[in-house]
């Protein structure tokens, strides 16, 4: 038909129908085609546990319109003859669309990833969460200026100028709050590594309490008199951290004396003696019983053993019990606790017709 060959901007009518029956086809088959893998990996994500079909559905949602519709128009201009410029700003806009929707996918992998450790953090450590979500933020301020600095040089912008002050400027900031950044790598770290989480007793130095919060810069403690002790996190990781909390069974030492006054044959029996006492607690092994050593006002014995769970007050209630069970078979065996004692000895220079004599005290 003579009007389908009507010239417009270079191209007869039909070429320009064609293109946009390629474009709008090619708009509608995409969307189509995503929305059926939306569904088909949806259903395959709820039969599974693994996060990587979770992720690509939330990537495919996070998929924006306006990506096929620029793709859609770049194809329907492959079939028209267009001038350079324009198919080079066609082009560049496909470009920096691409730039826009990775950055729409970054930023949605960056939520996913968060929210999903974070309900896995919550019931142990809350805290952990409030920080995951910082350093989302600023995971996802990172993207979004690389993508826009990308963009801008695909525009033709130059950049250099532009990334040499954010560069210097950078550097200026990094030494001015270099602290900061330290305890934010740092809280980073704890988050990764989890030498501690929330509610774990510690012991950093001389210092020791329950972990109470766990925050960008600072942890905070509770000690056992009550204040509140702040940890920088930098220092905190450059220290000595003891986690009780950590600890499967604690091993027990403890040693006690008995007078010199007592039998070889009963001091044989004491270690068989101890063994039975340990052996009869709950939650308990025995280690080892021995006689240890001739002090200086006692014959003293050394008792290993361990308690099968780490609670202090389990272990001070054993040891008590321990220590009364070995008062009652000691005094039943005749066997004397040794305490501080020291006997002086004078020796008094006889005189002639006189017999010497000695004294103690």
């Amino acid at each position: 038909m003579e009007f389908l060959r009507q010239n417009i901007y270079g191209n007869p009518l039909s070429a320009w129908l064609t293109a946009l029956a390629a474009a709008v086809a090619g708009f509608v088959a995409t969307r189509l085609v995503t929305r059926q893998l939306i569904r088909g990996i949806a259903r395959l994500a709820q039969r599974t546990d693994t996060a990587l079909d979770d992720l690509v559905t939330v990537l495919l949602k996070a998929t924006q319109g306006f990506l096929f519709l620029l793709l859609a128009i770049y194809l329907g201009a492959l079939i028209l003859v267009l001038p350079a410029a324009v198919e080079g700003l066609l082009r560049k806009a496909v470009i920096v669309g691409l730039f826009v929707q990775g950055a729409i996918w970054g930023n949605a992998a960056i939520t996913f990833l968060v929210r999903r450790h974070g309900r896995r953090e919550l019931p142990e450590d809350p805290a952990a969460v409030t920080t995951l979500n910082a350093l989302g933020f600023v995971a996802r301020l990172v993207l979004w200026s690389l993508i826009l600095l990308l963009a801008l040089d695909n525009l033709g912008i130059d950049v250099t100028a532009l990334v040499t002050g954010l560069g210097i400027g950078g550097v200026a900031v990094a030494l001015a709050v270099q602290n900061i950044l330290g305890d934010l790598f740092a809280s980073l770290s704890i988050v990764l590594d989890r030498p501690f989480v929330l509610g774990d007793f510690i012991v950093v130095g001389n210092l020791m309490g329950t972990v109470e919060h766990i925050g960008l810069k600072t942890t905070r403690v509770r000690a056992l008199s009550g204040e509140q002790l702040v940890f920088s996190n930098s220092d905190l990781l450059a220290s000595r951290i003891r986690n009780f909390r950590r600890m499967h069974e604690r091993r027990v030492v403890f040693t006690f004396g008995v007078v010199y006054a007592t039998p070889a044959e009963r001091l044989a029996r004491v270690p068989g003696m101890v063994r039975e006492i340990v052996e009869a607690q709950e939650r308990t092994r025995f280690d080892r019983a021995h006689f240890k050593e001739l002090a200086d006002s006692s014959l003293n014995f050394e008792v290993v053993y361990y308690v099968l769970v780490p609670e202090y007050n389990v272990y001070m209630d054993v040891q008590q019990a321990i220590n009364l069970a070995l008062i009652r078979r000691c005094a039943a065996e005749g066997i004397e606790f040794a305490y501080p004692t020291q006997t002086v000895y004078v020796h008094r220079q006889s005189m002639p017709g006189t017999a010497s004599a000695v004294g103690s005290a």
